[in-house]
């Protein structure tokens, strides 16, 4: 029976997977992130000068990189909080049918939510054209479409059911018996929200910010097709040097920069959220 099995032999085809498909190429690209480029062949040389490239070279490109996503982050995290908590405690039967909605967005193709904003961003689009029709503007707004604006309303579009899941599933373990005892000592709504939903739901809090802060900060799409020109973001770059430059080590050193950072910051999230939610 399989309750019988040897723990690691239940195991072995998932760590299989994840070893030959993830580690392996992660550590290869590792490797190489300290070699040289010669005549687009790769030298097995040690150096830091990768890094030390991407210092001086891209530093700004990260920083704009993680502010974005940071942004991107919050912003999706909030509105995911909001929804769950609607869903979850204020909406009764029809919380299921919001929950339904959420996963049904999830089926729309990414390219086609980008192209969707470029249709309703631009200076054509149906919200400049809405805008002018009420006089609120008498022509188009240009920095809505091909800014970092647009970036970050299309990042969060495509990001909201992720989060809204995780942070769902952490306050449907959340009773209606300490609730109903607060409620019974005096507690109101908003003391009841902070001081027993958002510390119970905190792992699904920080599950939802972490995912969508790193897929913000490793999209290259969005960006591109939206962001413009000057709006490019540290995805774009390290496309760039694997694709157009063909420099593998130089792109390698950028990426596992921009790991190292993210989870840094992810991280520090992870502190911020256990002092600010502890359990009171």
């Amino acid at each position: 029976m399989t309750s019988d099995r040897p723990r690691i032999l239940q195991i072995l085809p998932a760590a299989t997977v994840f070893v030959l498909l993830f580690l392996i190429p992660l550590g290869y690209y590792l490797v190489i992130s300290f070699w040289r480029l010669k005549s687009y062949r790769l030298t097995p040389d040690f150096t830091l000068a990768n890094y030390s490239e991407v210092v001086h070279e891209y530093l700004a490109a990260l920083i704009f990189t993680v502010l974005i996503s940071l942004l991107t982050a919050a912003i999706t995290t909030l509105l995911a909080l909001m929804i769950a908590y609607m869903a979850r405690f204020k909406m009764g039967k029809y919380g299921s049918l919001v929950l339904l909605v959420v996963l049904v967005t999830l089926f729309g193709g990414y390219l086609v939510k980008i192209y969707a904003w470029k249709t309703i961003l631009g200076s054509q689009g149906i919200l400049n054209a809405g805008l002018i029709q009420f006089g609120i503007v008498d022509e188009p707004v240009p920095w809505l479409l091909y800014s970092p604006v647009s970036v970050v309303i299309t990042l969060v579009h495509f990001l909201l059911p992720f989060a809204v899941l995780p942070i769902y599933s952490s306050m449907r373990e959340i009773g209606e018996t300490p609730m109903a005892a607060a409620r019974d000592l005096g507690a109101g709504s908003v003391r009841v929200f902070f001081d027993i939903v958002l510390p119970q739901s905190r792992p699904g809090i920080f599950a939802a910010f972490a995912l969508s802060f790193l897929l913000a900060a490793g999209d290259y799409v969005t960006p591109r097709l939206v962001g413009g020109p000057e709006t490019f973001m540290v995805g774009n770059f390290i496309e760039s040097q694997f694709i157009n430059r063909l420099n593998a080590p130089l792109g390698s050193a950028l990426s596992f920069s921009t790991m190292i950072t993210c989870g840094v910051i992810v991280l520090l999230v992870n502190w911020l959220l256990g002092r600010l939610l502890r359990p009171r």
